[in-house]
């Protein structure tokens, strides 16, 4: 039987849906209001503004700048402890204590990752202490480090090595484990082994979770670091910014304890949206392992 392939036969719907599909597609001009919200750092600007103006909002209608100043009085205070520069001395100490443990801790963790990724003993011995020492906090430490290190850097920098040294040795051994089988076989075939196998192949391929790790670390280092020289910037009389926001406290200076705090918070910010992501974009979005 023959079907006849007229266009009469053709069922209206069909014809129509056709002639649609035939209609070039034609990209809507974006407003200006969504130009600019596609830019991120638009977004996250102005979601800052909104949290400072609900926090001044706040502190007025609270009417206790001893219980909590207003976003006004905090940056006033901020600047003037910016412009007598004790906030920037604080903080410079602060960052090179900062710098120095999580620099062994990168170390500590390059050395545990690699060894765990060479044999099956290394993996267990990594295994095994992460499970013991990373659910520890590290201000549980505190007592100790002060037997064994005394008041001063010392203390503070053995703290830091703990908090920073598992959350990236775990992150970089994902990661590693993660890398394809093919991968390593290619690097296997242009006869890289060891660290040359760890250094062209499975670092490359592993950045993304090492980048985590090292996000992580940072965080844990610098929240570590405040809560830190509390108590042994007190004991030493010395300290950065963990010590600043101490004194204050005690002469009940809020505004100017606020303004710590304010630093601690700009700090993290600047590491996080400007260090790490100019990190980022140079590495894990440039070699399109990431949108």
């Amino acid at each position: 039987m023959n079907v006849s392939t007229s266009p009469l036969h053709i069922r209206p719907e069909i014809i129509r849906d056709q002639q649609a599909t035939d209609v070039p597609a034609v990209e809507k001009a974006l407003t200006p209001f969504e130009r600019i919200y596609r830019i991120g750092f638009v977004r996250k600007a102005a979601l800052l503004i909104a949290l400072a103006v609900i926090w001044e909002t706040y502190g007025r209608w609270l009417g206790n700048p001893l219980l909590f100043p207003t976003f006004t009085a905090t940056i006033e205070a901020f600047w003037e402890n910016l412009a007598n520069g004790v906030i920037p001395a604080r903080a410079l100490s602060s960052i090179q204590t900062l710098l120095i443990g999580y620099g062994i801790g990168i170390a500590l963790a390059s050395i545990l990752t690699t060894v765990a990724i060479g044999s099956q003993i290394g993996t267990d011995l990594l295994e095994t202490l992460t499970s013991m020492f990373n659910p520890l906090p590290a201000i549980a430490l505190l007592p100790l480090a002060l037997i064994w290190f005394g008041l001063g850097q010392g203390s503070v920098i053995f703290v830091l090595v703990h908090s920073v040294l598992w959350a990236i040795a775990l992150n970089t051994h994902s990661g590693f484990r993660s890398v394809s089988n093919t991968l390593r076989m290619v690097g296997m075939n242009y006869n890289l082994r060891g660290l040359r196998l760890v250094g062209k192949i499975l670092i490359p391929a592993a950045f993304p979770s090492i980048l985590t790790g090292l996000k992580v670390g940072w965080a844990f280092a610098w929240r570590t670091l405040i809560a830190a020289e509390l108590v042994f910037g007190v004991s030493s009389g010395s300290g950065g910014l963990g010590w600043f926001i101490f004194e204050n406290r005690n002469q009940l200076e809020t505004a100017n304890v606020f303004a710590g705090l304010f630093t601690v918070i700009m700090i993290g910010l600047f590491v996080e949206n400007v260090i790490f992501a100019a990190i980022e974009r140079n590495t894990v979005q440039r070699w399109g392992m990431q949108s």
